[in-house]
C-alpha cells in the first residue's frame, strides 16, 4: 500500500521532541524541503514559542504527547528527538528521563515497525562518558558511571541505542543512529544550564560568569544549522548506513576560551568565578567525524565566533521581551 504522500514525493515525517531546541530547527528544515510534519512534544523542555511561526502552516501539525506512551499515527519517517538534554532538566526527574529514553525508544520503534518506516535516533556524545580515548570514535565503548547523577541520561541513551540495533537485527528495521556532540544556537533555553546559554545569558545580564573547575576542560561546539543538515543527510543516506555516526564540530575549545569569547562578543563587564567541577563531568569531549565526512560528505562550516554572534542576538531579543 502506498500513501498519497509517497506518490507525490512528499513525506509525512514525525518528529518527537519537535518543539525543543533541535526539534524546532529540524521542523523548519523539513517544512522548507516540502514535507508534511507532525511535531509531537509534551512541552517539558520544549516550548510552543519555538514553533509558533509554524502553527498555522498547512503542512505542520502539533500534537502534545509524551513518548513514554504509545502514539498511533501514520508517517513515512520518524525522528526520535524526545528527551531532556541538559543536566539541570534531565536530573530534575531522573526516573522519567530514563523512561523517556527507554520506553520512548520502544514505543517509537514499535510504531516504525508497524509502519515499516525509517527511524532516526538522536543519541549523544554522553554515550562515551568521561572518555579515556580522545578524540572519540564510534567504535569506542565509553567510560560511563552507571549509578551517578548523570546516569539516567547516559545509560538511558545507551539502552536506546541497544534497542535500535536489536530492532534492526531482529525485525530488519531501517535505523539511523546519530551521536550528537555539544550544539548551540537560537532557541536554546536560557535556564537549561548548558555552558553556551549560561555564559551568554550571564554576560548579557552583567552577572559573573560561572566556570566549573579551572576552565581547562574542553568541548567542541557545533552550530545548530550545521547539525540539522547532518541529520537530514544521514536520514537520506543509503539503507546500509545505520551508524552510529558522530555529528559535531571537531574544533576544540577550553571552557575558559568560550567564556572569554562570550564576554568579548557581548561587550560585557562580567567577571569570571570558579566553582567545583560537578561529579562525572567529562574533562574532554571532541568528536572524530571521519565517518560523517566519508559517508555523508558532512562537516560543520559555521565558525564558533559567527555562531555565537547569532546566538547572542537571539538571547538579546529574548531577554528584552522578558523584561517588558
Amino acid at each position: 500500500m502506498h500513501r498519497v504522500s509517497e506518490l507525490i514525493k512528499t513525506k509525512t515525517i514525525l518528529i518527537t521532541g519537535g518543539a525543543g531546541f533541535l526539534g524546532s530547527h529540524l521542523c523548519d528544515k523539513l517544512i522548507a524541503d516540502g514535507h508534511d510534519i507532525i511535531c509531537a512534544d509534551n512541552l517539558f523542555t520544549g516550548s510552543k514559542r519555538n514553533i509558533e511561526h509554524l502553527l498555522a502552516h498547512p503542512h505542520f501539525e502539533f500534537i502534545r504527547h509524551d513518548v513514554t506512551f504509545p502514539l498511533y499515527i501514520e508517517a513515512d519517517e520518524i525522528y526520535n528527538l524526545a528527551c531532556p538534554a541538559s543536566p539541570i532538566h534531565y536530573q530534575h526527574d531522573p526516573v522519567q528521563t530514563t523512561k523517556t529514553s527507554v520506553h520512548g525508544a520502544i514505543n517509537m520503534l514499535g510504531l516504525a515497525k508497524r509502519l515499516k518506516a525509517k527511524i532516526f535516533q538522536a543519541s549523544t556524545s554522553e554515550i562515551y562518558g568521561d572518555p579515556s580515548v580522545h578524540p572519540q570514535t564510534e567504535d569506542y565503548w565509553g567510560n560511563v558511571n552507571p549509578i551517578g547523577p548523570r546516569s539516567c541520561y547516559d545509560e538511558g541513551k545507551r539502552c536506546a541505542e541497544t534497542l535500535f540495533f536489536d530492532y534492526h537485527r531482529q525485525h530488519k528495521l531501517e535505523i539511523k543512529v546519530a551521536r550528537i556532540f555539544n550544539t548551540y544556537g537560537p532557541r536554546m533555553r536560557p535556564d537549561d544550564g548548558r555552558v553556551v546559554s549560561n555564559f551568554v545569558v550571564q554576560a548579557l545580564r552583567g552577572d559573573n560568569i560561572t566556570i566549573y573547575g579551572d576552565g581547562s576542560q574542553t568541548r567542541s561546539f557545533c552550530y545548530v544549522d550545521d547539525l540539522i543538515n547532518g541529520f537530514v543527510r544521514f536520514m537520506n543516506s543509503p539503507t546500509e548506513l545505520v551508524g552510529p555516526i558522530n555529528l559535531g564540530n571537531p574544533v576544540e575549545f577550553t571552557i575558559l576560551q568560550l567564556a572569554e569569547l562570550a564576554i568579548e562578543l557581548t561587550g560585557s563587564k562580567s567577571k569570571l568565578t570558579f566553582l567545583p567541577l560537578p561529579q562525572d563531568d567529562p574533562r574532554q569531549r571532541k568528536p572524530d567525524i571521519g565517518l560523517a565526512l566519508r559517508h555523508l560528505d558532512w562537516q560543520p562550516v559555521v565558525p564558533l565566533r559567527n555562531g555565537l554572534e547569532k546566538t547572542i542576538a537571539y538571547f538579546e531579543r529574548l531577554l528584552a521581551a522578558e523584561s517588558k
